[in-house]
């Protein structure tokens, strides 16, 4: 068994291109996916967020619409209220000793975008996870996190890794469209990070090493798959 940092967003809300806040939170999916897969595979998981404030579900990551069906619907919301006492009280990402665990996931939801993006705390648990060679997860929007991750002369920790993420294409079709304030693969590629995109809404997951990122919702489940993987090829 691993002990596995699980770091998510605490924002509530994006600010929009416009100025307008678009509401926001975790997604549902990618959250609940990855910690039912983990914990099934037998290990320990520790939801951390900026202040340990309690993280809000994206409401909708909860509509039927957006999840394929009641049923499934359902069983995210299922999930979520069965870990409601671990949600509500998460570890302050600044009080996180990251030598302590195996591997950092961080599902997405646009909240990262405005949060874990330039949350110095989140980057110096990246930058020390990563020097450890500890497995880093983040899928979907999760990626905007490791923006965060600058070393001690301000360059980018992952410049030069390959990785997937939400694409732009996907932000513009089933996003939150022109209205987005910045696009997050764009601005990891400005960043150095070398993005390896599949079609719209596919399963892809890209592994660099200790790195294994996930593109999109549709992706959750193989990049919780991967991560078992790894884990298990270390014990």
């Amino acid at each position: 068994m691993s002990d596995i940092l699980m770091i998510v967003t605490a924002a509530t809300s994006l600010t929009m291109k416009d100025g307008t806040e678009h509401p926001t939170g975790f997604w549902a999916e990618e959250l609940v996916t990855a910690h039912r897969d983990l914990v099934a595979a037998g290990h320990a998981v520790t939801f951390a967020t900026p202040g340990g404030v309690a993280p809000t579900v994206d409401p909708g990551s909860l509509d039927p619409s957006q999840t394929g069906g009641e049923e499934r619907a359902r069983e995210f919301a299922d999930h979520l209220a069965s870990i409601a006492g671990e949600l509500s009280s998460p570890v302050a990402i600044a009080d996180v000793e990251a030598s302590r665990y195996a591997a950092v996931v961080l599902p997405g939801g646009h909240g990262p975008m405005a949060d874990l993006a330039s949350d110095a705390a989140t980057g110096r648990v990246l930058v020390a996870a990563n020097d450890a060679g500890a497995v880093i997860a983040p899928f979907c929007h999760g990626p905007a996190a490791l923006l965060s991750a600058n070393l001690a002369d301000g360059s980018f920790a992952f410049a030069g890794r390959r990785l997937t993420v939400f694409t732009d294409e996907e932000e513009r079709t089933g996003g939150t469209g022109e209205n987005t304030p910045w696009f997050v693969e764009s601005r990891l590629r400005e960043r150095g990070a070398v993005i390896e995109s599949a079609a719209p809404w596919s399963d892809h997951v890209v592994v660099d090493g200790n790195l294994i990122t996930g593109q999109n919702p549709q992706s959750s489940a193989s990049v919780a798959r991967r991560v078992v993987e790894a884990l298990a090829q270390r014990a």
